[in-house]
């Protein structure tokens, strides 16, 4: 038998829950300990370490009321200057309150170009994970596709407080393997060998998060 083979048939008989000729030990069960060592936070705790986390990867946080929120996107909007606004569908009227700019929903057919040449774009999430400062798109409604968080310069990202979880396992247990998944970890950013930040690269230089708590 091929080396190949026999980790192949090892595999097999580790996910069926027993061992074979010449194997160790019997396989083990996997322990998933770790989903509960993140330890215990009240929802606000929760929040207050979302807020922390996304301003270390230098993104924009504006927390406020449910009510208020068309209120903090005009503002954002307004102070990026932008004439022209693109959003998802199913993405709440309410939420946004726009005036003095143009606004136009995701459309079939709306090409990385017409991306390209709009101020911002506004979106919801799927959910964020309070300890890394990420935040998940899976395409659901108020979301859009993939291209609408990549290619324009200036993404505002609408997270609510029952939309936030502790740790990744706790992400993972909430989100469809089968969904196109983005996870969003502050602006875009990398560096060169000498380590010298850019901006912008591969996604939105600008990233503003508006954190809306519990009513």
């Amino acid at each position: 038998m091929s080396s190949r083979r026999q980790m192949l048939d090892r595999i097999r008989r580790a996910l069926d829950g027993g061992a074979g000729p010449g194997d160790a030990s019997p396989a083990a069960a996997v322990s998933r300990a770790y989903a509960h060592e993140h330890g215990d936070r009240t929802p606000e705790e929760t929040t207050d370490l979302l807020v922390e986390t996304l301003e270390q990867y230098k993104a924009a946080v504006h927390r406020t009321a449910p009510g208020k929120v068309p209120h903090v996107v005009a503002r954002l909007v307004a102070e990026a200057g932008s004439g022209r606004v693109v959003v998802p569908t199913g993405l709440p009227e309410q939420d946004l309150g726009l005036v003095g700019c143009e606004v136009e929903h995701e459309r079939p057919g709306l090409t990385a170009g017409d991306l390209d040449t709009c101020g911002s774009v506004i979106t919801s999430c799927a959910l964020a994970i309070a300890e890394t400062g990420t935040i998940v798109l899976d395409a659901g409604p108020g979301q859009g596709s993939r291209k609408l968080t990549l290619v324009p310069d200036h993404h505002i990202c609408i997270v609510r407080a029952e939309q936030i979880v502790g740790s990744v396992p706790q992400a993972l247990a909430r989100l469809s393997p089968t969904r196109p998944l983005t996870w969003i970890s502050g602006p875009s950013a990398s560096s060169d060998i000498e380590l010298n930040r850019v901006e912008g690269v591969h996604g939105p230089r600008r990233l503003d998060v508006v954190v809306v708590d519990r009513g």
